[in-house]
């Protein structure tokens, strides 16, 4: 009877200890990496970079594309960028390799450039690109020139849908002008980025090139020539196309 009393305690806390260990069905979750909405592994740390599942393409849907703005710096290299993947043109960490060409005839004159271009989206919508071009002037019966450039130029591309954007940039850099030498090259660019099949972009631009040389003058009194700092510009039309991965 003894041994009775003492058991009877244990028999009615036993359902609480039981209701506690196996709560009843539709019981939201108690993890602490859930909140209170059942989100699970909401708290998580953040899994390192090799240990993230593949990206994988699962339809032809043209990707979305960023709004602009000032996210931090991007990391690493984006891979199979373009149609069919999740990662569009302009965002961060997409490369782009191509070129442009172009030809001006007018009376008594003509400009042919050529100029290939290397590119790596820092952030979304912002691009730096590495800018070479070689232009033959040719004006008169027999005078040309030749100039060679190499620019650094930032760039910002605004989306007006997933295949078209405007973009404006400024290439800052050195020329050398055969045969006056060489000097400074800034040339502003504006133009257009048409997305073309999976991964090409058609791309036609407008650009302004200003380019110093030395330049030979007579002193006052013609005592003697002293070299001066003679700026050239040039207004070019190019079109161009890159692919990007």
């Amino acid at each position: 009877m003894r041994f009775a009393r003492a058991l009877a305690p244990l028999l009615l806390f036993a359902p609480a200890v039981a209701f506690a260990d196996n709560p009843p069905p539709g019981t939201p979750p108690t993890d602490p990496a859930s909140d209170v909405t059942g989100t699970p592994n909401k708290t998580a740390p953040p899994t390192p970079t090799g240990q993230l599942p593949p990206t994988t393409s699962t339809h032809d849907e043209q990707p979305e594309v960023p709004i602009p703005s000032i996210p931090g710096i991007g990391g690493g290299v984006i891979e199979q960028a373009g149609v069919g993947g999740t990662v569009s043109f302009a965002r961060a960490g997409v490369l782009e390799l191509g070129g442009s060409a172009g030809l001006m005839i007018a009376q008594d004159m003509r400009d042919f450039n050529v100029s290939p271009q290397f590119g790596y989206f820092i952030v979304d919508n912002v691009e730096m690109s590495a800018i070479l071009s070689v232009a033959n002037i040719k004006a008169g019966a027999g005078d040309s020139s030749t100039i060679w450039s190499a620019l650094i130029e930032p760039s910002f591309h605004v989306p007006f849908n997933r295949s078209m954007f405007g973009f404006a940039g400024v290439g800052v850099g050195a020329a050398y002008v055969d045969p006056l030498g060489t000097g400074l090259a800034v040339a502003p660019r504006i133009g257009m980025d048409f997305m073309v099949g999976r991964s090409g972009i058609l791309r036609p631009s407008l650009s302004y090139e200003y380019t110093t040389h030395d330049a030979k003058g007579t002193m006052s009194g013609g005592t003697g020539e002293v070299t001066l700092v003679a700026i050239s510009s040039a207004l070019r039309v190019n079109i161009g196309y890159a692919g990007m991965w």
